[in-house]
């Protein structure tokens, strides 16, 4: 009858920690230092009072081209690719067992509704920056992709890649004119309320722009899914060293123009900029599945026999929802303006070394939890959200 399992049949819940494979949660945790550098870079841009943003010194020259270089919209496409295949590993698992698409398709979309609940609570209470949210609602629109024929998938996925880009591109620089002549920055005097206020307004014009620069790494993440190149990467070396090997490298270079901009060594006009800035993302996907790879690799040579350090890392991307909520909670209490208010005190230099300390802290903090046999809370509510009560959410097993 429905709403009972066939005798013998699997619970439908997420895999246990000792059954989960190193490199995916590797990379999400080396990336949160990416993410959490970026993120800090950003936040001594945007909450500087207006007018007060400058480069002081060579030091910060060096720092923000570095960033610009080898961490600007390269963690994102990774992890953009992880959670399309994270989700595809759903897929194929409940597939396996024998789930009719029907329910598989309602497990990943409430999984998705619940990212959106958790990315929208995330905006009004902590930060303007979501992508839990992002992540739902592409989970909510291209659920049905998965099912898709791995040429179908790529063509639909350059496709994206192609209008994505270019929609970004025209968008993000008419930001980045507002906030060269001081209209993007944050008052000096904003309060709890008006921080509030500014988020929640720019959430739904924000977040559509993100959208449509994540399905491309998402619908390639699934294709990198199908052929378990994060579970079994030993047996992929050849491809994965490919595109290591050429995907890092071309994002380095195709991050150079737009780096000698944002180090104000380049006065470009509007249209260059712009060229600088689509080439600066069009590479970045290209960078963030070459630092993929290279973890992979990296696991690889780990084996079956990793260091402490490697332990701390992994735990933290078994964690990487609560992590990346606590690297939020860190930049409202360092950066915004009605609390400590030490962006508009930071050298770009300082706020990056501040955006490591705090990924640092996320790392001990993980390892402690994984010390205790404690999962994220984060992680824990969502699995408790998307499967609920087995007795409840398991369905027939189809025969």
């Amino acid at each position: 009858m429905p709403g009972t399992s066939a005798p013998g049949a699997p619970p439908a819940a997420g895999l246990a920690p000792s059954q989960r494979a190193l490199a995916p949660d590797l990379a999400r945790g080396v990336m949160l230092l990416v993410i959490a550098v970026v993120h800090a870079h950003i936040f001594r841009l945007i909450q500087t009072p207006e007018g007060g943003y400058t480069l002081s010194g060579t030091l910060d020259v060096v720092v923000t081209g570095a960033v610009t270089l080898f961490a600007e919209n390269r963690g994102y496409p990774m992890f953009a690719a992880l959670f399309g295949y994270g989700l595809t590993q759903v897929y194929l698992r409940r597939t396996a067992e024998g789930r009719e698409w029907p329910w598989v398709r309602r497990l990943l979309r409430r999984r998705g509704r619940w990212l959106v609940a958790i990315g929208l609570a995330h905006v009004t209470f902590i930060y303007y920056g979501d992508i839990i949210s992002v992540y739902g609602l592409v989970a909510l629109l291209f659920a049905g992709t998965l099912r898709y024929t791995d040429r179908r998938l790529l063509a639909h996925a350059f496709t994206w890649l192609a209008v994505g880009s270019l929609v970004y591109t025209l968008f993000n620089s008419s930001a980045l004119n507002s906030a060269a002549q001081g209209e993007g920055a944050y008052p000096a005097e904003a309060t709890a309320l008006t921080d509030l206020l500014i988020r929640l307004f720019s959430w739904p014009f924000t977040t559509p722009l993100l959208v449509i620069i994540t399905v491309f790494p998402f619908m390639i993440g699934a294709w990198a899914a199908r052929r378990r190149l994060l579970e079994e990467p030993e047996r992929h070396r050849d491809l994965l060293r490919r595109v290591a090997g050429i995907g890092i490298p071309l994002a380095v270079l195709g991050g150079v123009p737009y780096a000698l901009v944002t180090t104000e060594l380049w006065d470009a006009g509007t249209l260059a900029e712009a060229a600088a800035f689509w080439t600066h993302v069009v590479t970045g996907y290209a960078g963030g599945f070459g630092y993929a790879a290279l973890i992979a690799l990296i696991a690889v040579r780990i084996g079956t026999s990793p260091g402490p350090v490697t332990r701390a890392l992994a735990a933290t991307g078994q964690r990487s929802m609560t992590c990346y909520l606590l690297q939020s909670v860190a930049w409202a209490v360092l950066f915004s303006p009605y609390a400590l208010g030490l962006a508009g005190r930071m050298s770009d230099t300082a706020a990056v070394a501040t955006g490591v300390g705090v990924w640092l802290a996320t790392v001990v903090l993980a390892d402690l939890m994984r010390r205790a046999g404690v999962r994220g809370p984060a992680e824990a509510a969502l699995r408790r959200l998307t499967y609920g009560r087995p007795a409840r959410e398991t369905a027939p097993i189809a025969r």
